[in-house]
């Protein structure tokens, strides 16, 4: 059996081609993501690629609950926004 809660009523949600489940009443920011749309994009893209986009979708959403990954995450996104600015 997969993790599902026995005896418990899921809401599913969409956007931006991701499908979420959620327990019912639970708040939004626990929903989990469980699948994506195919459609529009390019079926020949490397199944590397989805597994590395996978992973750093699961890096985003863990550091939403770990401060420590979220402060390494935003360092990151500081030194690549200045690279690309003071790229020569």
């Amino acid at each position: 059996m997969g993790n599902l809660t026995p005896n418990t009523t899921y809401i599913y949600e969409r956007a931006n081609g991701v499908t979420y489940s959620r327990e019912f009443g639970a708040d939004t920011r626990t929903r989990k993501a469980i699948g994506w749309d195919l459609d529009g994009i390019a079926h020949d893209i490397p199944l590397d690629n989805f597994k590395e986009d996978r992973m750093w979708f699961d890096i985003r959403e863990a550091a939403q609950s770990n401060p420590a990954l979220q402060d390494v995450l935003d360092k990151a996104v500081l030194i690549y926004k200045l690279s690309k600015k003071y790229r020569d």
